[in-house]
């Protein structure tokens, strides 16, 4: 489920980002994905390591099921106050 997840936050920054800038820019919003995914998981795996056993929860929430639902949850909250601030920004803009 949280790779679905973020395979579709990466089809939707390539989508936007492609309908501003074009192609290039829709592979960078894809890059950019796969970097926040790659080193926030690897972050948040260390941070599960610290709080918990291998064990986990349970055979179903394990360590590395708490690091990926940690990390999916932080990024949610990125992604959403970037976005809430880009809509600010854009709103303040006069037209002319």
């Amino acid at each position: 489920m949280v790779f679905y997840i973020h395979t579709v936050a990466a089809a939707t920054a390539f989508t936007r980002r492609w309908q501003e800038g074009g192609w290039g820019e829709g592979l960078l919003g894809i890059v950019l994905v796969a970097l926040i995914f790659s080193v926030g998981w690897s972050m948040t795996t260390i941070l599960a390591h610290w709080l918990m056993e291998q064990k986990g929860f349970g055979f179903w929430f394990d360590r590395d099921a708490f690091a990926l639902t940690l990390l999916t949850v932080i990024e949610a909250i990125f992604y959403i106050g970037h976005t809430r601030r880009k809509r600010r920004k854009l709103a303040n803009i006069p037209l002319e």
